[in-house]
């Protein structure tokens, strides 16, 4: 018998039952988890896929909520552009989120920074600081609704015994925006500041040790040092943080209800008063759609820059 005949012989010999036994057990390992992820999957495309694409139909179409949507082309963009109060709203997002966002990363950063020797009490200082994470939107504007009023205000009374003019920080219209601002940073400060204290506690002593041995200053091992090696963190929190500043609602709701003036509206409450109280779902729709690509184009562009100032420790 030929070579060739003995290897044919020998590849006719293979049975080929295991193969079969192992596709079937790969298709009832693919049946088994499609059962256990289907609770999942039917709730991601009912309330996130389906409203999605529902949304993006609508931003095309005429609809007051009633009837049949009627198909409207770019009309709804085009009065979102020519609108004057949609493009002061987008002002002051703009505004809240200049003011918001680094004012929130620095002072957590400066907090997870005096943390680092706190000692024993540092579980204690933490938990004060996340304590109005875990508190209601709603809570916590009611509480500084309070702490804003002009009349019994204690911080309007701490400001004028030291001489400083106090604001009418909800009806000045210089100070609406602000305002929100001090709201979101005293609420949002315990989330980033545990962020933090993960990323300074992630740096290994060696490289701060090395620091030292070169004579390096206290600000020199701060900023050449600790800055660099957190700057995942300091991506990721500024990813985050933009995108909730530019979807600011409760607070103004809370403090203004459905009559706020032009100086407090952001496009998120733009976008709930022209669906739920003009019944415009179209533009309603249309607006969304706009500020979801505003901020993919903003999160996009941080992340091609990210190349050029994060490090990753090896």
């Amino acid at each position: 018998m030929s070579l060739d005949t003995q290897i044919r012989a020998s590849a006719d010999a293979v049975p080929v039952q295991p193969r079969r036994k192992v596709s079937r057990r790969h298709r009832k390992d693919a049946i088994a988890a499609l059962v256990f992820l289907s609770p999942q999957l039917v709730g991601l495309i009912v309330f996130m896929i389906g409203p999605l694409v529902f949304a993006l139909y609508l931003a095309f179409s005429h609809w007051d909520g009633f009837g049949a949507a009627t198909f409207a082309g770019l009309s709804n963009f085009t009065e979102l552009f020519e609108n004057p109060r949609i493009q002061r709203s987008a002002i002051n997002t703009v505004w809240f989120t200049v003011l918001q966002v680094p004012g929130v990363m620095i002072t957590a950063f400066l907090f997870a920074l005096f943390m680092q020797k706190a000692g024993k009490m540092t579980n204690v200082y933490r938990l004060g600081f996340v304590a109005p994470v875990v508190t209601s939107s709603v809570a916590v504007a009611t509480i500084w609704l309070y702490l804003f009023n002009p009349e019994i205000s204690p911080i309007n009374s701490a400001l004028r015994s030291v001489g400083i003019p106090a604001p009418n920080w909800l009806q000045d219209p210089a100070f609406i925006i602000p305002s929100f601002a001090v709201v979101a940073i005293w609420q949002g400060l315990g989330y980033q500041l545990v962020m933090f204290m993960a990323g300074l506690q992630s740096i290994g002593a060696s490289y701060l040790e090395a620091a030292e041995l070169d004579g390096c200053s206290a600000w020199q091992k701060l900023w050449h040092v600790t800055v660099p090696l957190i700057s995942p963190t300091i991506l990721f929190l500024s990813i985050t943080s933009i995108i909730g500043s530019f979807q600011v609602f409760d607070y103004i709701y809370v403090f203004m209800d459905s009559s706020a003036p032009d100086e407090a509206r952001t496009i998120v409450y733009e976008i709930v008063q022209m669906a739920f109280r003009e019944f415009n779902f179209g533009a309603a729709s249309a607006l969304a759609f706009l500020l979801f690509l505003v901020l993919l184009g903003v999160t996009g562009l941080q992340m091609a820059a990210q190349k050029r100032w994060v490090h990753y420790a090896e």
